[in-house]
């Protein structure tokens, strides 16, 4: 086996890599029995990993949006009745990470990820940089960040959202 093709065996994939993996979604199908206790009949929209990405470059600076926001903007842009939060709440997570990556690599305008938000105003505290930086590049924009027990979050953000 030459190098390269063991190289590339034990090499771990880059997070811009995992986004580019997924070529079957977008996936528009009908929402599972399962859930429509919850969400009644109709369709759900598996998104894919680079429209939640490109969704989130979208936010602008001073606005935020949220994970489920992001699934039901996607959602009715596909003509879905729903999005799945769970995917896009996945997906933003792998943009974060790539975007990171892309800052390492000298990216100057990395897909804003801080201004993705959980559904209750909530700071993803996975993301890059940890609770430091989230709260550090969200103040800078204008946003003031509250502790409420052991969890943050952006005071007024339905106020803020794209």
């Amino acid at each position: 086996m030459s190098p390269l093709a063991s190289d590339t065996k034990t090499r771990k994939k880059s997070w811009r890599e995992k986004i580019a993996g997924y070529p079957r979604l977008p996936e528009v199908k009908p929402i599972p029995e399962r859930m429509q206790v919850r969400n009644g009949e109709g369709t759900i929209l598996i998104p894919s990993p680079k429209e939640v990405e490109e969704a989130m470059r979208r936010v602008p600076e001073g606005r935020l949006a949220t994970v489920m926001g992001i699934s039901e903007q996607l959602a009715h842009d596909h003509g879905a009745t729903i999005g799945c939060t769970v995917t896009t709440a996945i997906f933003a997570s792998m943009a974060a990470q790539a975007a990171a990556e892309d800052r390492q690599a000298g990216d100057r305008a990395p897909t804003p990820y801080w201004r993705t938000l959980k559904a209750d105003g909530q700071l993803n505290l996975r993301y890059p940089g940890g609770l430091d930086e989230l709260m550090q590049r969200l103040e800078s924009e204008g946003h003031t960040v509250v502790q409420r027990g052991r969890r943050y979050f952006v005071e007024d953000f339905r106020r803020k959202l794209v």
